[in-house]
């Protein structure tokens, strides 16, 4: 296709545009991210109300989504949640309005969370980072949407201890997909199929193991199901180094912040964010990875 042409003619170019892309969509995944978990604690208590066959009078634990009837991805417009205030187009750019802003409401002079400019910068950075290793292809788009959903799902896990099966579920469905059409990620569906199972199972496994030793529960059944997605997108073959990976990096964060912060060791600590991470690097240098693990480890 021309446009595809265009951009691996120039590097630079599709470098440009990704991250820019990247900003853009980093912008909208902080709406999800607050959105998102709202929206779900909605649907779930209306269900409830109606297996119960009671009115739902329950307001939102939320304040600022309460006042709102009305609560999705669309709707309610952005806007300050203390003085309300629309946030136009020209406060709504990427990283520049929150500097140009100087880190406060145009309104109300309240402070924005300096999360906001963050997650559009690691978002624009990491599509940035995948345009360079996979080029001008249909592959580093698919890539950029499992890219782009697991920063989603770090932020919610890390703040509701949620992993929705909205973002989940359809990631292992498109990573099987991505490997049926042979985009060129050099997985099999055969391996594919087997790590969509395999991821599964072993936390599956793991929960049941743990439990019955401890009768406390380990991790959540998002997290299952998050590795099951990257077992598809990725192979049986990356899920041993994902898992290692993720659990060395959960337990070097899970010490220093019991060390450094006096966080209370019994306190629970989401896993999703460490294996979204680890999926991440194994994405990006998943061959190297396997190649050391391979050679000094197992060899």
């Amino acid at each position: 296709m021309e446009i595809f042409d265009l951009l691996a003619a120039s590097p630079g170019f599709l470098l440009t545009v990704c991250i820019i892309l990247g900003l853009l969509v980093g912008s909208f995944l902080n709406v999800v991210v607050y959105r998102l978990p709202i929206m779900l604690q909605r649907d779930w208590r209306a269900q409830c109300c109606d297996y119960l066959e009671i009115e739902n009078t329950t307001p939102d634990s939320n304040e600022s989504s309460a006042k709102f009837k009305v609560f999705n991805l669309q709707k309610p417009d952005s806007h300050c949640p203390l003085c309300n205030h629309k946030i136009r187009a020209w406060e709504n750019v990427p990283v520049l309005s929150y500097l140009f802003l100087r880190g406060k409401c145009s309104n109300c002079k309240a402070k924005i969370s300096i999360r906001y400019p963050t997650v559009e910068f690691v978002s624009g950075a990491l599509s940035g980072l995948v345009a360079i290793y996979f080029g001008a292809t249909w592959l580093t788009l698919a890539l950029l949407l499992l890219t782009w959903s697991l920063i989603a799902l770090t932020l919610i896990d890390f703040d509701h201890q949620l992993l929705p099966d909205n973002i989940t579920l359809p990631l292992i469905w498109l990573g099987l997909l991505v490997n049926t059409l042979d985009l060129g990620f050099g997985v099999t569906l055969r391996d594919a199929v087997i790590g969509a199972i395999a991821g599964y199972l072993v936390l599956w496994a793991f929960y049941w193991a743990f439990k019955l030793a401890t009768g406390k529960e380990g991790m959540g059944y998002g997290d299952f199901k998050l590795l099951s997605a990257l077992g598809a997108w990725m192979g049986w073959q990356s899920l041993l180094p994902t898992i290692i990976l993720s659990s060395l990096v959960g337990a070097v964060i899970g010490i220093g912040m019991i060390v450094l912060q006096g966080r209370d060791k019994s306190a629970p600590m989401p896993f999703g964010p460490f294996l979204a991470g680890a999926g991440f690097i194994m994405l990006i240098w998943g061959p190297q990875l396997s190649a050391f693990y391979m050679g000094n480890i197992v060899g």
